[in-house]
């Protein structure tokens, strides 16, 4: 039996009937971030073992409360997923769905970096470092960090 998994972008699209790319494109990120606030809550009060957040899920505020809440309730472990700005670099070439670094990627995301480190220090219970991991590597270490998730 697997994991129920629920990923942010997909209800962020789901919800909004476009892409994420189409979201920042005609509506903006501010219209963007305020759907993701919503989509964090509809995930983290679902049946879902694991939610994927992106990473500037971080960025808010409310956000980090509702992953602070979660954690205190004892209903989530949240894991970063960390990995070298190069590994980030190479991996955001693979899609087309990531509006932020289509001006100059390396320069975004060294920005994205020294801005969500701190961030995401604050709101994890653990670290994975993803750069020489498979995704199915990935996925081991999240449940095994995470055991609840396991058993969904």
């Amino acid at each position: 039996m697997g994991t129920h998994a629920a990923d942010t972008d997909d209800i962020i699209e789901a919800n909004m009937g476009k892409s994420v790319r189409e979201i920042f494109a005609e509506d903006g990120e501010a219209m963007f971030r305020a759907e993701e606030t919503r989509a964090l809550e509809s995930a983290l009060s679902s049946a879902a073992g694991v939610v994927a957040a992106a990473g500037g899920v971080v960025l808010s505020e409310t956000n980090r409360s509702l992953l602070a809440r979660a954690r205190d309730r004892g209903e989530a472990v949240v894991v970063w997923l960390r990995a070298d700005q190069s590994t980030l670099v190479r991996r955001a070439a693979r899609g087309a769905h990531r509006p932020l670094l289509d001006d100059g990627a390396v320069d975004v995301m060294k920005q994205m970096e020294a801005e969500r480190t701190p961030l995401y220090v604050e709101v994890s219970d653990a670290t994975i470092d993803t750069d020489s991991l498979t995704v199915d590597e990935v996925v081991e270490l999240v449940l095994a960090v995470a055991p609840k998730a396991g058993h969904q």
